[in-house]
C-alpha cells in the first residue's frame, strides 16, 4: 500500500464516516450555528437601529439645546436692553430733579439776596437820614444860634413853600 494512493476500503470507510458526520452536522450542528448567526445578526441590527435612534435623539437634543440657548440669548439681550432703558430713565429723572432743585435753590438764593439788598438799602437810607438829621441839627444849631438868624431861615422856608404851592 502506498502512502500517496489509498486503498479502496479505506477510501470507502472514510467517505461513509464523512457523510455520517456531514449528516449529523446537517441535522444538528448547522441549524444551531445558523440560528446563532441569525441571532447575532439580529442583535447587531437591533444595536445599529438603537444607535441610529440614539444619534437622532442626540441630534434633536442638540437642536433643542441650541434653540433654548438662542432663546436665552434673546431674553438676555432683552433684559439688558430694558435695564439700559431703566438706567437711562433713572439718570434722566435724577438729572431733572437735580436741575429743578438747583433752579429752586437759585431762585431762593436770588430772593434772599434781593431781600438782603432791600434791607441793606433801608439800613443805609436810615443811617444816611439819621446822619443827615444829626449833621443838619448841628449845622442849624451853629447857624441859628441867634434869634435873627432863626427868623430869617423861617421866612426863607415859608417863601419857598409858597413858591412850591404856586408851581403846582
Amino acid at each position: 500500500m502506498s502512502l500517496i494512493t489509498p486503498d479502496f476500503g479505506l477510501f470507502f470507510w472514510m467517505a461513509v464516516v464523512f457523510f455520517i458526520v456531514l449528516l449529523i452536522l446537517w441535522k444538528y450542528g448547522f441549524p444551531v450555528i445558523i440560528k446563532m448567526v441569525n441571532n447575532r445578526k439580529a442583535y447587531i441590527d437591533e444595536s445599529l437601529r438603537k444607535a441610529h435612534e440614539a444619534n437622532e435623539k442626540l441630534a434633536n437634543i442638540q437642536k433643542e439645546g441650541e434653540s433654548i440657548l438662542q432663546e436665552a440669548r434673546e431674553k438676555q439681550a432683552l433684559i439688558l436692553k430694558e435695564a439700559a432703558q431703566t438706567r437711562d430713565q433713572i439718570v434722566d429723572s435724577a438729572r431733572s430733579k437735580a436741575r429743578d432743585e438747583g433752579d429752586r435753590m437759585l431762585a431762593e438764593a436770588k430772593a434772599e439776596i434781593e431781600a438782603e439788598k432791600q434791607n441793606a438799602i433801608r439800613d443805609i437810607k436810615s443811617q444816611v437820614a439819621e446822619l443827615s438829621v444829626n449833621i443838619a441839627g448841628k449845622i442849624l444849631k451853629q447857624k441859628l444860634s441867634t434869634d435873627g438868624a432863626q427868623m430869617e431861615l423861617i421866612d426863607k422856608l415859608l417863601s419857598e413853600v409858597d413858591l412850591g404851592d404856586k408851581k403846582e
